[in-house]
């Protein structure tokens, strides 16, 4: 059984699964749910009570209506390009916003393309996944999805790190380290530690959790095997993604684009990083 059968045999029991009918009860049971999450995150101090609401709207809004518009495209291969692409341009935007701000905030499209677009590619180009938006569209949002979570991950932690530990950089560059080197001297072990979800989840899969690509083909009647070969390949390939755009994220926070790595911890967002590389050059001249 191809990707392509596995994923079909999932969709076709959307319509027939009695695991969660479509009705007023389930409709009342995720509000009670939102409201619960709401609740919980502000008695607690979280500081996303409200978030936690708009988010739940959101996705409900979102997805009826994507739910419309894969119904509509799907048969259109250039119509589900442009939805693969959308789908990419709004993992760039929320991606770069939750690292930092104004136009270096667009740097964190580059690990998420760099990471999905090959294996994208290379699905299509060995037909395991054709050319249709019923195949293409599930998992290039799986890829993209992936890709998104590590990168956010990644690129804020790398950040946090070099504001929080701007002394030590200041002490790498002055035994004679480059920006970039002083700077992946101090990030990189902890932003690496953006793999570790998908690590975990590659890990327990069948022991702690039934991911949902298993769990659909199962139910749409695929027998165990295939399921399980499916679902490996779906977790197999989160793991290369999500590992090339972390390397990249790091890469990047190190070379300064998403704001420069000695000043980073004073401005908080991005700056251009020559005139502050030239301020911190000075600085660091001895006197005459």
């Amino acid at each position: 059984m191809t990707v392509h059968d596995g994923l079909w045999s999932a969709m076709e029991v959307a319509g027939s699964s009695t695991l969660l009918p479509v009705g007023p009860a389930l409709g009342v049971v995720m509000a009670v749910l939102a409201l619960v999450g709401t609740a919980v995150a502000a008695v607690g101090r979280l500081g996303y009570g409200p978030a936690v609401l708009r988010s739940g709207v959101r996705a409900a809004v979102q997805l009826a209506l994507v739910s419309v518009v894969i119904a509509a495209i799907t048969r259109s291969i250039p119509l589900t390009v442009a939805f693969v692409v959308l789908m990419y341009g709004v993992a760039a935007r929320v991606a770069g916003r939750r690292i930092t701000t104004g136009r270096a905030a667009w740097w964190a499209a580059v690990p998420i393309g760099v990471a999905t677009a090959p294996v994208i590619l290379m699905l299509v180009a060995t037909g395991l996944v054709p050319p249709r938006g019923l195949t293409m569209i599930p998992i290039a949002g799986i890829l993209i999805g992936g890709a998104l979570t590590a990168t956010t991950l990644a690129g804020r932690r790398a950040v946090d790190e070099l504001a929080h530990r701007r002394g030590e950089v200041e002490a790498a560059l002055s035994i004679g380290l480059t920006d970039r080197d002083a700077a992946l001297e101090i990030c990189r072990p902890h932003a690496a530690t953006a793999l570790i979800p998908a690590l975990d989840q590659t890990r327990t899969v069948g022991l702690v959790t039934l991911p949902g690509a298993f769990v659909g083909m199962l139910l749409g009647g695929a027998s165990p095997v295939a399921a399980g070969a499916v679902q490996l390949f779906v977790l197999i390939a989160l793991l290369a993604v999500e590992a090339v755009a972390i390397v990249l994220t790091i890469e990047l926070a190190a070379r300064g684009r998403f704001g420069h790595p000695v000043t980073i911890a004073v401005a908080g967002t991005a700056r251009p990083p020559r005139a502050e590389r030239r301020r911190w050059q000075r600085k660091d001249q001895p006197a005459r």
